[in-house]
């Protein structure tokens, strides 16, 4: 699969018809809401995890030098902590050119703080993707993270926003939490 998802994503939701769609967001969706919103509220989903081996060639990094950002795999049994968003149909003509770099747009049931539960929408960026980095050692994903900068800022402050709105949402997650103690001890 190429770089760029946009029209892909186009395809894989019929939107039309439909006054609202849930949006789950596990990322910089967390702390980065650049789209009109309805509503906004704390969510989870269950059998996934956030990991940094998805390339950034657009946001992060550049083409010569991709940062890392997140992307979903499975892990049964694993709750994964986010935002969820009820957005118009239309956001997704921005979200999906947001999302370009290898994100694809699947259906996931999520569960609400309160306990209410819905579907919604999420993107993650499969392996089979061009700009899948996979797995890594944790100090040396942290250390790429540390030189990573592109056109949306420095690939660290992806990794210490997100780390402190998990913290604001009461979330664990050994990973992301993993890699920023890693990334603060290369800090000066």
């Amino acid at each position: 699969m190429s770089f760029d998802t946009t029209e892909l994503n186009k395809t894989r939701q019929d939107l039309s018809g439909r006054a609202d769609v849930w949006l789950f967001g596990y990322g910089s969706l967390i702390f980065k809401a650049d789209f009109p919103f309805l509503e906004r509220r704390p969510a989870s989903i269950e059998g996934w995890a956030r990991r940094f081996w998805q390339g950034s060639h657009d946001h992060r990094g550049t083409p010569e030098r991709p940062g890392r950002v997140l992307t979903l795999v499975e892990r049964p049994g694993t709750v994964c902590a986010g935002m969820a968003y009820r957005v118009a149909p239309l956001v997704f003509e921005h979200l999906d050119v947001r999302e370009k770099n290898g994100y694809l747009r699947f259906a996931t049931p999520m569960t609400f703080a309160d306990g209410g539960h819905e579907e919604g929408l999420v993107y993650i960026a499969t392996e089979d993707n061009a700009a899948f980095l996979g797995a890594a050692p944790e100090d040396e994903i942290a250390r790429h993270i540390h030189g990573s900068h592109g056109p949306s800022g420095a690939n660290r402050d992806y990794l210490l926003c997100l780390a402190e709105a998990l913290r604001e949402l009461g979330a664990e997650d050994e990973h992301v939490f993993g890699l920023e103690r890693r990334l603060l001890a290369l800090v000066p």
